[in-house]
């Protein structure tokens, strides 16, 4: 695995897409018909993490990149939620999404518009969602989705540090538990939070972020300079800063394969919050 990390680690270095042009001039769709959300209140602790400058993973130079406070879930969003998210937004049901906000996989593993299926955990992380689908419930409840920089920021914690990346055993840990199969059936909160008491940061989903595709369109997540095409293409750009971190890697490598209406079966999401905005 490692032998090949490093042949695509060499073979990036240009930027290469496909995209889906119908798709990117409809997405003015999602900000009038889908521009206002019934609101929910799930019952989800909020933990507010100290921010402080970082060192990305990816980036046009090294220099260190700034995140200030915010709120994040202590968890990820569980299907017994997003139910009661969609009982309250019909338009985000099954048999009412459009396909521009959400391909023909969105939430297959529930019976029916109301119903889980058979052996669907409700305490679970909620998966088969799309980025605008994720998008519309943080808006439900108040709240966002976090930045790139905000999610890698927490990541770089273990269970005694906030910044556990120069440990040996840090990123060949993360890739064990990325391995698990059918680890996203098996319900939040059951393995130790980390140092910002976050839970499931790594073992249950992979998640989605605000800005998911930033880093590959400009190069620089920090630049918030992407445009709406982006959000239907496929996209790689590397400038690693680490490149012996390969869970790091994997998680850039996943996000960079994503369309924002894409759902896939361990992509999960979890909210956040400015923090200012509490006040």
């Amino acid at each position: 695995m490692r032998r090949g990390l490093n042949i695509l680690m060499m073979l990036c270095g240009i930027f290469f897409y496909s995209c889906n042009e119908a798709g990117a001039e409809n997405l003015g769709d999602f900000s009038t018909e889908h521009h206002k959300e019934n609101a929910i209140t799930p019952d989800v602790k909020m933990v507010s993490v100290k921010g402080g400058k970082y060192q990305p993973f990816y980036g046009a130079d090294s220099s260190l990149v700034e995140v200030k406070d915010f709120l994040l879930d202590e968890r990820p969003v569980t299907n017994r939620e997003f139910l009661d998210f969609v009982k309250k937004n019909p338009k985000w049901k099954k048999s009412n999404v459009k396909t521009v906000f959400a391909d023909d996989t969105y939430l297959k593993h529930w019976k029916d518009d109301e119903t889980l299926g058979d052996g669907v955990n409700p305490d679970a992380p909620v998966t088969f969602v799309s980025w605008f689908a994720a998008k519309a419930y943080a808006k439900s409840a108040g709240k966002r989705l976090p930045t790139i920089d905000e999610w890698e920021f927490v990541a770089m914690a273990d269970e005694t540090s906030a910044n556990a990346r120069k440990k040996p055993s840090y990123s060949a840990d993360i890739i064990k538990l990325y391995e698990v199969k059918f680890r996203e059936k098996n319900p939040v909160m059951h393995s130790k939070p980390n140092y910002h008491g976050v839970y499931n940061m790594f073992d249950l989903v992979w998640e989605w972020t605000e800005d998911f595709n930033s880093v590959l369109t400009t190069n620089d997540s920090r630049t918030a300079e992407y445009d709406d095409k982006g959000l239907f293409c496929a996209s790689a750009a590397t400038t690693a800063t680490d490149v012996l971190n390969y869970a790091s890697f994997m998680r850039y490598a996943f996000r960079q394969s994503l369309k924002a209406n894409y759902t896939v079966a361990n992509l999960g999401f979890r909210c956040a919050k400015d923090l200012t905005t509490t006040k």
